[in-house]
């Protein structure tokens, strides 16, 4: 379950966009969050809080294959995304290390930067406190949910060899 404020993108938000390729060299996850989409919205990275909601357009994650995209975001605290689609190979990234993703087009188009939203990922629901509006995204599968709560693939995998 997450609830938080929304910052709101548009289509096609590369992963160029979402973390600069000048800080790729950077040390750790926490110093990527603090350059998280600044190219697009410089006051992101000082504005997001633990918990805020990040809802995009189509295509979102489109560009390079970059795993520091979704661990930009996932380190700024932002709960998950939401967006109408998601670039494939950021939609994996994003599972490997444990990052809630939900495609919903109805939602991505109607929630609204600064809004207040709520999503249960075991059920697929999202709630726009703000507004009232409810969405339904699918539900993770079992084992994604089982990826997510592990802190992604590789956690899973070692708790599966070790259980």
């Amino acid at each position: 379950m997450a609830r938080g404020t929304v910052f709101k993108y548009g289509d096609n938000v590369d992963t160029d966009v979402i973390i600069p390729a000048r800080y790729l060299n950077a040390p750790s996850p926490e110093e990527l969050a603090k350059h998280c989409m600044e190219d697009i919205d410089a006051s992101y990275a000082t504005s997001v809080k633990p918990g805020d909601i990040v809802v995009g357009g189509w295509n979102f994650g489109c560009g390079s294959s970059r795993e520091h995209a979704p661990m930009a975001i996932q380190a700024s605290g932002a709960a998950c995304v939401i967006a109408a689609s998601f670039a494939r190979i950021f939609y994996r990234n994003a599972i490997n290390i444990g990052f809630p993703i939900l495609e919903c087009p109805e939602a991505a188009e109607a929630i609204q930067n600064g809004d207040t939203v709520s999503v249960d990922f075991s059920t697929g629901k999202i709630v726009d406190e703000t507004t009232g509006q409810t969405f339904q995204a699918a539900a993770f599968p079992p084992f994604i949910e089982e990826i997510i709560r592990h802190g992604g693939l590789l956690p899973y995998l070692k708790a599966r060899q070790d259980g």
